[in-house]
């Protein structure tokens, strides 16, 4: 790897880290600079971003702990059920990446960040409000929902090395989770979704400790950063930014 590449991703895992808990969708940048420009295959493209991943969710936690979006009791139990329903998900989702063609993933890789980029566009031009608050459904409905949301994460995230806030976040706040409860509870959720399926491509040699280690310090640093911008901009900008991004990126995957 040439350093004119390695710092390249560096920048854009510093980035990235920022998306992660500024607004949740922003691993998948990593995946993507992974895939698009390192000499990585698909396995260890999703191995290597995945095992970051494991890294900032556990700072992204702390940090959300401290400013107190866990104070809330629903959010923690969010947090545990998500947590457990991803990680049978997550290893489903890392041992089928190993069964794909390179080209496939490609494909898959590219319509999962542009239909994330055009869900949050959309749903932030005509402004859709969920019906219910997630905290308001009784407590059996809520925990299945939730479970269920959690087990197609995991496979989201195993198969294609996105994390979990990357789908969680969207999918908690149409849920009507409050945006910085939703990034909160997906960093929790992204640490046992990423740990697991790490664990999974690490049996297979699928993941560069060099790598992880190049994009990974930066990504803490971000992490750090977006969630002090998280409290300070208007979350809609930024969400309307990302989703734009998201779009206009995924056709470079197919190149």
């Amino acid at each position: 790897m040439s350093p004119e590449l390695a710092a390249l991703l560096v920048v854009i895992a510093l980035f990235a880290g920022v998306g992660i808990t500024a607004i949740g969708p922003g691993g998948v940048f990593v995946t993507i600079a992974l895939f698009a420009l390192a000499p990585l295959s698909s396995a260890e493209v999703a191995g290597t971003a995945s095992a970051t991943f494991v890294a900032t969710g556990l700072l992204g936690s702390l940090v959300y702990f401290r400013s107190g979006e866990f104070a809330q009791g629903y959010a923690r139990e969010m947090a545990i059920v998500l947590s457990a329903t991803s990680i049978a998900g997550a290893l489903a989702g890392s041992q089928l990446n190993l069964l794909l063609p390179e080209y496939v993933f490609g494909y898959l890789l590219s319509l999962f960040v542009a239909t994330i980029g055009a869900v949050i566009v959309y749903r932030e031009r005509v402004g859709l409000k969920p019906s219910n608050r997630l905290d308001s459904v009784p407590d059996r409905q809520r925990r299945i929902l939730v479970g269920g949301v959690g087990l197609g994460i995991g496979v989201l995230g195993g198969l294609l090395g996105v994390g979990g806030p990357v789908v969680a976040v969207p999918v908690l706040v149409v849920l009507g989770v409050p945006m910085l409860v939703a990034v909160a509870v997906a960093q929790v959720q992204s640490i046992f979704i990423s740990a697991f399926a790490t664990v999974g491509y690490a049996l297979s040699g699928a993941v560069s400790i060099p790598v992880a280690l190049l994009v990974g310090i930066p990504q803490l640093v971000g992490v750090v950063a977006g969630w002090k911008v998280a409290h300070l901009v208007d979350p809609h900008l930024l969400r309307v930014v990302l989703g734009i991004v998201l779009v206009g990126v995924s056709p470079l995957l197919l190149l």
